[in-house]
């Protein structure tokens, strides 16, 4: 919810979807910058801990721009600090996150696991832009972040539930703050992206396409205000079939039970190629659709990528390799926002998604025609 209001609160300030693609960059640099010592900070402080204080931090973000807004005083600027706020706090929460998901189930329920996470987390995403569109035309956007502001207190109780004597036990790392062993430490992870196949190509492949393909929260609105002409309870339809689509792909992904890079490849190029499809459409329900199947590819792609990391990663590791991914997949964000607000800005958005699906597609291509021999011969399930 918060995520669409405030898309469509800068879109409603500047009229600029140049500037929106800003803001939407600005909340990911953070992650972009330091997201690698953030891996440091998961593998070094207790993971549950940590996320109580980062979801704190983040509902109280939250709280202050519905003060702004309520009170009719936010400006666009406002709205850059909190997004620039926010992407510090993800800088440490994103990689604790993942890492704690085995910390949680143990490696041999992972797969289900992220599959599931990624199903309660597009089923809010079917939920809540649906709601939010509703909530903006009937009682305007600052109800869309009180509610999110409130909800964190559901998150905060249940990290506090949790029995610590229940986690399962991972190695540990003790860690050191001169500047030379952190920098040994961040060449560690590092050197083992570079030196598995399937991390590296997972990394890659998501990082890619998440900068030139997973920008709906810059596109989407434009799409919807100047092609479509749906106003913002369309806006939050299109971000909910979205939503569908993703949780669809979770739900199937999960049940499989199951990861290969070959979904990875197949959930990139579904993404590519309906984005593409994006750049002649003008009717609600054909957007719809294809926004349904950009969801379910880009879940399929991520869901993927993710496991094959988790799977591969030994445990004293696992907050730094996972910080290389949650960097590259979020950080390239604020690239990607800029990229396609300046295409939206300059063409249209119905161009900048046929431009921005091309590449994806081109990339999927590309390495899978790198990756086919080893593919083949199975190494990713041993690397």
């Amino acid at each position: 919810m918060q995520s669409l209001a405030q898309g469509w609160l800068v879109l409603q300030l500047t009229q600029d979807p140049f500037v929106l693609g800003v803001i939407s960059a600005i909340q990911y640099v953070p992650v972009m910058v330091f997201g690698l010592f953030g891996g440091l900070i998961a593998d070094a402080l207790p993971k549950r801990t940590t996320l109580v204080a980062t979801q704190t931090a983040s509902a109280l973000l939250a709280l202050v721009l519905w003060a702004l807004t309520a009170t009719h005083q936010v400006q666009a600027w406002h709205v850059a600090i909190l997004a620039f706020l926010l992407g510090c706090v993800n800088t440490v929460d994103m990689p604790t996150r993942q890492a704690f998901v085995v910390e949680m189930v143990g490696r041999d329920d992972v797969v289900n696991a992220v599959a599931l996470n990624s199903a309660v987390f597009n089923a809010a995403r079917i939920v809540g832009p649906a709601i939010a569109g509703v909530l903006i035309g009937l009682v305007g956007i600052a109800m869309c972040f009180l509610l999110n502001g409130l909800s964190f207190v559901a998150v905060i109780v249940g990290l506090l539930a949790m029995r610590t004597a229940d986690l399962h036990a991972l190695g540990t790392y003790r860690f050191d703050r001169s500047v030379g062993r952190v920098v040994t430490d961040l060449a560690e992870g590092l050197r083992y992206v570079w030196r598995t196949p399937v991390v590296l190509l997972a990394v890659v492949v998501v990082g890619v396409i998440s900068t030139v393909g997973m920008n709906l929260n810059v596109l989407v609105p434009v799409f919807a205000d100047d092609v479509l002409r749906v106003g913002a309870t369309g806006f939050g339809f299109l971000m909910a079939a979205t939503g569908v689509g993703s949780l669809v792909s979770a739900l199937l992904i999960a049940y499989l039970g199951r990861s290969s890079p070959r979904i990875m490849l197949v959930g990139g190029a579904i993404l590519g190629l309906l984005q593409a499809v994006l750049i002649a459409v003008h009717a609600m329900p054909i957007a719809l659709a294809c926004l349904f199947g950009v969801g379910f590819g880009s879940i399929a792609m991520t869901a993927t990528a993710n496991t094959s990391v988790q799977l591969a990663v030994p445990d004293n590791l696992r907050g730094r390799v996972m910080s290389v991914y949650t960097t590259v997949f979020a950080g390239s964000t604020p690239i990607g926002a800029l990229f396609a607000g300046a295409l939206a800005a300059q063409y249209g958005a119905a161009v900048a998604f046929g431009i921005g699906g091309g590449i994806s597609l081109a990339v999927v291509i590309v390495a899978y025609a790198v990756a086919r021999p080893w593919l083949a011969q199975r190494q990713w399930r041993t690397a």
